[in-house]
């Protein structure tokens, strides 16, 4: 959650922005910090070159975690945890990442540590996922893997 706080404040938005007004203030954003506007200037070149890529991570990030990302992703989600095994998991700073039988990746956040370690000892780390993981932290579509 921390991660999405900072991103957030970066950003200057409230939990509840809708994408299109998300999009709207990145565009300004990068405008502000494009490192286009500091050339000739290497110090501002470089300080504009490292806040643009925290401004771009931060956008992907909160697209990806956004009401109606999620909405529309939610039938796939849906189907995934109903019928795909978990075939990898990986944990993380506070992230769980799982790799699915159908190839789809979800990075779900804020999972503690404990709940990862009795996933792990479970005797269905898939059953206790349904039960325990899936629709109780905040999660993302990372990717799907070929």
């Amino acid at each position: 959650m921390k991660k999405i706080v900072e991103y957030r404040k970066l950003l200057n938005v409230e939990k509840t922005v809708a994408l299109k007004e998300l999009k709207t203030i990145y565009r300004n954003a990068m405008k502000e910090s494009h490192p286009d506007k500091f050339q000739g200037n290497d110090a501002g070149l470089k300080g504009a070159e490292e806040k643009s890529k925290e401004i771009i991570e931060a956008y992907h990030f909160l697209v990806s975690i956004n009401a109606e990302t999620i909405r529309q992703g939610l039938p796939e989600y849906n189907d995934t945890i109903a019928t795909a095994t978990i075939t990898d998991y990986k944990y993380e700073n506070i992230r769980l990442l799982i790799t699915f039988s159908n190839s789809s990746v979800y990075e779900f956040i804020s999972v503690p540590k404990a709940t990862y370690v009795k996933m792990v000892n479970a005797e269905s780390p898939g059953r206790f996922a349904k039960r325990h993981i899936f629709n109780a932290f905040p999660y993302r579509k990372v990717s799907n893997q070929e």
